[in-house]
C-alpha cells in the first residue's frame, strides 16, 4: 500500500508569458532553479521521455518521467515512468501588462506507513523548498532580462 503526497506552489512573475514558459519548456534548465535537481536529460530520440536526478541530503534519486500533457503557454504535466514515483503539472497564466503566474503542482508516492511521518516533517520542507524553487525562478528571468547569460 501507498501513500500520494501533493504540494501545490504559486509565484508571480514580472515576464511575459512567453518567456516564462520558453524556460520551462526547456526541462534542460531546471536545476538553474530547482535546488534539489541535478540534473534532467531529455532523450533526443524520444523527446517525451526525460531522466531525472535529485538530490538532497546526502541521497540521490533517479527517474525517467514522461510528459503527459504539453499545451504552449498554459500546461506541462508529467508522470514517472521508471524510478522515483512522482507526477505533476507546471500551470502558466498570462497576467497581460502585468506579467505571468507559475502554479507547481507535485505529488509522489510513499510507502503507506511513512505517509504520516513525511507529512508532517518532511512534507513541509518539500513544500519550502517548492517555493524557494519558484522564487529563484522569478529572481532567474529577472537577472536574465537585464543580464543574458549565453546558453
Amino acid at each position: 500500500m501507498s501513500n500520494w503526497l501533493e504540494h501545490t506552489v504559486q509565484v508571480e512573475v514580472d515576464a511575459p508569458i512567453e518567456t516564462v514558459w520558453s524556460l520551462w519548456s526547456d526541462l534542460s534548465q531546471m536545476p538553474r532553479w530547482m535546488a534539489m535537481i541535478q540534473s534532467v536529460e531529455v532523450r533526443p530520440d524520444k523527446p517525451e521521455l526525460s531522466r531525472w536526478t535529485l538530490s538532497t541530503r546526502g541521497l540521490t534519486f533517479h527517474w525517467q518521467a514522461r510528459l503527459v500533457k504539453s499545451i504552449p503557454h498554459q500546461l506541462i504535466q508529467w508522470e514517472s515512468v521508471t524510478g522515483l514515483p512522482n507526477r505533476g503539472a507546471i500551470r502558466f497564466y498570462d497576467r497581460g501588462a502585468a506579467g505571468s503566474v507559475v502554479k507547481l503542482s507535485l505529488g509522489y508516492d510513499v510507502p503507506k506507513i511513512l505517509g504520516q511521518l513525511v507529512e508532517g516533517f518532511v512534507g513541509p520542507h518539500v513544500e519550502a523548498t517548492l517555493q524557494a524553487d519558484l522564487e529563484r525562478f522569478r529572481e532567474y528571468i529577472h537577472s536574465n532580462r537585464q543580464h543574458p547569460l549565453p546558453s
